[in-house]
């Protein structure tokens, strides 16, 4: 049986405001701009970002590599108006829950503007048809408001709470 690469489209998804597409090598410097802003990661258990090449490392080794081996990922989102991508919205595999998380991360000048809202619900609109994803999950680290709210204006509810990387994690979830 042969490995078929997924043929991933180039856009994946569209509002008024925003463009959801696949990463990109340009997209480098948006990686490391949300993956080193410690307000960005108050609630995400990982360790941030300190150069341009960590930022490609995490492109090629994680982004692409999910792209190749289930044909979806962290999606970019951009910004029609400023032009810029401004932060990610994608679906991922999990294997410590055995399903499919849906996870939005934006820089914080973008925040309380109903962005992720909007983007969650556009990524949502394409997981069943495009990739025959037919449940998600959202992992939300305890105190995380506005993380919580994105996922209840798309419709998740809480599932359980439960732990992930050693953090306390409300599991949202809803199927599609």
């Amino acid at each position: 049986m042969s490995h078929i690469t997924p043929v991933i489209p180039a856009v994946i998804a569209e509002t008024d405001r925003l463009l959801i597409r696949p990463f990109n090598q340009h997209d480098i410097e948006a990686i490391l701009l949300m993956n080193s802003n410690p307000d960005v990661l108050t609630y995400i258990p990982q360790s941030p970002l300190k150069s341009l090449l960590e930022a490609e490392q995490v492109f090629k080794e994680v982004i692409q590599a999910d792209y190749n081996d289930k044909g979806f990922g962290r999606w970019a989102v951009y910004h029609k108006e400023d032009k810029k991508v401004i932060g990610f919205c994608g679906p991922k595999y999990i294997p410590e829950y055995d399903k499919v998380e849906l996870g939005y991360r934006f820089l914080p000048e973008y925040w309380g503007q109903g962005i992720g809202t909007e983007a969650a619900k556009a990524v949502m609109d394409t997981l069943k048809p495009m990739f025959d994803i037919d449940e998600v999950i959202a992992l939300i680290l305890h105190g995380n408001v506005g993380s919580e709210k994105v996922a209840v204006n798309n419709g998740m509810s809480l599932y359980e709470q439960n732990m992930y990387k050693g953090h306390k994690v409300q599991v949202y979830q809803r199927m599609l």
